[in-house]
């Protein structure tokens, strides 16, 4: 399936509409039993881990992961950085930057044992210890990237996959295993036929994700 048109082993039904050129591409498809008509997305961030910042701190105190959603929206791959900017007695504040760079905000916490959340891209609290952080001391909060391969795509992930970028062309059975299968990138298409059950996309959210895109919803008529 490595042609960009469509060819003889994609059936042309009621999915399509319209006769906007349709391509389509292979996609190695992660999990799931699914239906043509699945909307994908790619999984582009993994697992979340944090760690002290070379050399070490003066403090005690930790900085954990949010065991939940520990990715939040527009979080990036990369390794983010929070370091400690003002310091008091069981007092402290951490100034975040994402893996550009950027700065996207502060947490403090006041108080012996306090604890203050942080939650812009990422999501982590940081907690006072019986020795007080100083200003320098921190933490790296790494987002691995994802393999970049295709699930259904749902309204609640937040690993990427949240993003529609394909309709899935053919009945893919990845149950027991990753597996290859052709995705359109480009056409029109039926809102009414897409496998949208318990995914939180609408038409008019799918709508809004392609627009700019060759991608595009129109009922039959």
């Amino acid at each position: 399936m490595e042609g960009l048109t469509e060819s003889a082993t994609l059936t042309r039904d009621n999915l399509i509409t319209g006769d906007f050129p349709l391509v389509h591409k292979p996609f190695n498809i992660l999990a799931g039993n699914l239906k043509r008509g699945t909307v994908l997305g790619l999984v582009l961030l993994g697992a979340v881990a944090s760690a002290a910042k070379d050399g070490g701190n003066t403090g005690n105190g930790t900085l954990v992961v949010d065991a939940t959603t520990p990715r939040l929206a527009n979080c990036q791959a990369g390794v983010y950085t929070a370091r400690c900017v003002a310091a008091d007695t069981h007092e402290a504040t951490f100034q975040v930057r994402d893996p550009r760079g950027r700065d996207i905000g502060t947490v403090s916490f006041s108080g012996s044992g306090a604890s203050g959340t942080f939650a812009n891209e990422i999501k982590f609290a940081v907690t006072d210890g019986s020795t007080d952080f100083i200003v320098g001391d921190g933490f790296d909060i790494t987002v691995a990237a994802g393999s970049g391969g295709a699930v259904k795509s749902l309204t609640t992930a937040s690993d990427g996959s949240q993003n529609p970028v394909a309709i899935l062309a053919a009945p893919a059975d990845a149950t027991a295993g990753a597996i290859d299968a052709p995705g359109y990138i480009s056409g029109q298409f039926d809102p009414n036929l897409l496998d949208l059950a318990d995914t939180g996309h609408t038409e008019a959210t799918l709508a809004s994700a392609w627009l700019g895109t060759p991608i595009f919803l129109r009922a039959a008529a």
